[in-house]
C-alpha cells in the first residue's frame, strides 16, 4: 500500500470514527441492536474508511487534473458558444453520473425517475455554463446569487407544498462525490489564468450556482406533477447469524453498485478520452496517473456506498423509528445535533473542498478552520431537521429567513468567503446525508405518523443551508480581525503595509 494511500485512509477513520461510536453509544444507552444488526453497521464503517480514503486519493489523481485541464482550455478560448455547449455538456454527464441523484429519485413519487434525473441534470448544465460565464465576464458572484435566489423564494410560493422540501433537497443531492472535485478543479482551472486579486475568491462558486439550476427546475416540474405521498419502504435490516452471513450480505449488493459506479464513471472516462486526443493536454506519465486516480474513484465509490447502503442507511431509519417512539422522543433534536456534527467529516467530498480552500488561500483559512465551521453548521441543520419533523414545521419557515440572512451576510464578508460559503452548503449534503440523515429523517416520520413529503425531505436542504451561515460568520469575524491588523501595522510601519493576507478581494 502505498504512503499517499495509507495517509487517505488514517484521515477517513479519524472522520469515521467518532459518528461510528456516536451510533453505538446511542444504541448501548437508549435501546439495544443485535448483534448481527451491529455486525453489518462495523463492517460498513470499515468499508466506508476504506472507501474514503481510496475515493480522496482517486479524486486528487484524476477529477481535480482533469476539471482543471477543461477549465484552463475553456479558459483560454475566444469562442463563448463553444465554452457554454462544453460547460452545459459537463454539467448534464457529471449530473447523471452522480449516485446521490438516483437515491432521492428512488423516493420521490408522482414523477417518473427519468423525468427528475433528466429535469435535474440540465438545470445543473445550464447553472454551470453560467457559473462559467461568470468567471469569464467577472459578475459578482453575490449579486448574482441575490437574484437567483430571490427568483428561488417567489418561485415557491407558485408550486405545491409538497413539492418545496424535495425541490430544495435536490439541489443538495446533485452535489455529491462524482460532481464536487471535477466542478471545483474546473472553476480553479478557470480562474488560473488570470492573474488579477480576485482570480482566487472567483475559482470559487461553481458548485454553490450548480446548487440553484436543479431546484428551479423541480419547482418547474412542481407546476405539472401533484405527489401526495412519499413512496417510502421501511428498509429492513437483514438477519445474520455468523460472519459468513454478514459477509454473504455485503458480497450479495456489492455487484449491484460496482455496476452503478461503472455506468457513473463510463461518460467521465470518455470525457477524458475525447479531451486528450482534442487537446494532447497530458504526457504519457499524466495519463497513466488519472486512469489509476480513475481505477482508485472506481474502487473507493463502490466500497463506500456498499458500506453506506448495507451498514448505515439500515440503521439510521432503525434509529429514527426507535427513538421517535420512546416516551421522551425530544432527546431526538440534541442527539440529532451530535450526530450532524460528527457526519458531516464522513462526507468524502468535504476533504476534496477543505484541501482545496486551504491550497487556493496558501493556508490562510486552513481545513481545520473550515472543518469545525462546517461541524457547527450541520449540527444546526440536524437539530432543526429533527425539530421540524416532530413539530410538522414547514419547510420554508425555515428557508427563507435562513437564506435572507445568508445573502444579507454576503454582502459583508470578503469574496471569496462568498463562493466558499455557498460551495459548501452544496458539498455538505452528500451521500451521508442522502442515505444515513434522510432514512433517520423518514424513521422518526413514520414513528410520528407524520407527512412524509412535507416534513421528513427536506433534511439535504438544511444541511445545505446552515454552512452558508456558519462560513459567512467565519469570514466576517475574518475580516473584523484582519481590519484590526491592518490598522496596528498600518501605526507602527506606514511604509510597509502589504504584509497581511488580502482575500478581501
Amino acid at each position: 500500500m502505498s504512503p499517499k494511500l495509507k495517509e487517505k485512509i488514517r484521515e477517513s477513520l479519524v472522520a469515521v470514527l467518532p459518528i461510528s461510536v456516536i451510533v453505538l453509544l446511542i444504541s448501548l444507552i437508549f435501546f439495544p441492536m443485535e448483534l448481527g444488526t451491529v455486525s453489518l453497521f462495523t463492517v460498513g464503517a470499515a468499508m466506508l474508511v476504506l472507501g474514503m480514503g481510496f475515493f480522496q486519493l482517486g479524486a486528487e489523481m484524476a477529477m481535480t487534473p482533469l476539471g482543471e485541464g477543461i477549465g484552463v482550455t475553456l479558459s483560454k478560448t475566444a469562442k463563448v458558444i463553444l465554452t457554454v455547449a462544453v460547460s452545459f455538456i459537463m454539467g448534464f454527464i457529471i449530473t447523471v453520473s452522480e449516485p446521490d441523484l438516483q437515491v432521492l429519485a428512488e423516493l420521490v413519487p408522482a414523477v417518473p425517475n427519468l423525468v427528475l434525473i433528466l429535469t435535474v441534470a440540465v438545470g445543473v448544465g445550464i447553472f454551470l455554463a453560467l457559473a462559467v460565464l461568470r468567471i469569464r465576464y467577472r459578475f459578482s458572484l453575490s449579486v448574482l446569487l441575490m437574484v437567483l435566489y430571490a427568483a428561488l423564494l417567489i418561485g415557491s410560493f407558485f408550486v405545491p407544498g409538497d413539492f418545496l422540501a424535495v425541490a430544495f433537497d435536490s439541489g443538495g443531492v446533485t452535489t455529491g462525490p462524482m460532481t464536487v472535485p471535477f466542478i471545483m478543479a474546473m472553476g480553479v482551472g478557470l480562474a488560473s489564468v488570470r492573474g488579477d486579486k480576485n482570480a482566487a475568491s472567483d475559482s470559487f462558486g461553481l458548485v454553490a450556482l450548480s446548487s440553484v439550476g436543479p431546484i428551479l427546475a423541480v419547482l418547474l416540474l412542481g407546476v405539472f406533477y401533484r405527489p401526495e405521498e412519499a413512496a417510502y419502504t421501511v428498509t429492513e435490516i437483514p438477519a445474520v447469524a455468523t460472519t459468513r452471513d454478514v459477509a454473504r450480505v455485503f458480497f450479495s449488493d456489492l455487484g449491484l453498485y460496482a455496476e452503478e459506479v461503472a455506468v457513473s464513471l463510463l461518460p467521465i472516462v470518455a470525457v477524458f478520452v475525447l479531451f486528450q486526443l482534442f487537446t494532447r493536454r497530458y504526457h504519457l506519465r499524466q495519463i497513466v496517473r488519472i486512469l489509476f486516480g480513475l481505477v482508485y474513484t472506481y474502487i473507493g465509490l463502490v466500497t463506500f456506498l456498499a458500506g453506506v447502503n448495507i451498514g448505515f442507511a439500515p440503521v439510521g431509519s432503525l434509529l429514527g423509528r426507535t427513538l421517535a417512539d420512546m416516551e421522551w422522543r425530544w432527546i431526538l433534536v440534541p442527539l440529532g445535533m451530535l450526530i450532524g456534527y460528527f457526519i458531516v467529516k464522513a462526507e468524502p467530498a468535504i476533504q476534496v473542498l477543505n484541501a482545496q480552500v486551504e491550497s487556493v488561500t496558501d493556508g490562510a483559512i486552513s481545513a481545520k478552520a473550515m472543518n469545525l465551521s462546517m461541524s457547527i453548521g450541520v449540527s444546526i441543520s440536524v437539530g432543526l431537521a429533527m425539530l421540524r419533523v416532530l413539530c410538522s414545521v414547514p419547510i420554508m419557515y425555515i428557508l427563507l429567513p435562513g437564506y435572507v440572512v445568508a445573502l444579507v451576510l454576503s454582502r459583508f464578508v470578503p469574496k471569496i468567503f462568498v463562493g466558499i460559503a455557498f460551495d459548501s452548503g452544496g458539498v455538505a449534503s452528500g451521500p451521508m446525508t442522502s442515505t444515513f440523515l434522510l432514512p433517520l429523517s423518514i424513521g422518526v416520520c413514520q414513528a410520528v405518523g407524520g407527512n412524509l413529503m412535507t416534513d421528513a425531505f427536506g433534511v439535504v436542504a438544511l444541511v445545505a443551508l446552515t454552512p452558508l451561515i456558519a462560513i459567512q460568520v467565519m469570514g466576517l469575524v475574518y475580516r473584523i480581525k484582519s481590519e484590526k491588523q491592518k490598522n496596528t501595522v498600518q501605526r507602527l510601519r506606514p511604509d510597509n503595509c502589504d504584509v497581511i493576507v488580502d482575500l478581501e478581494g
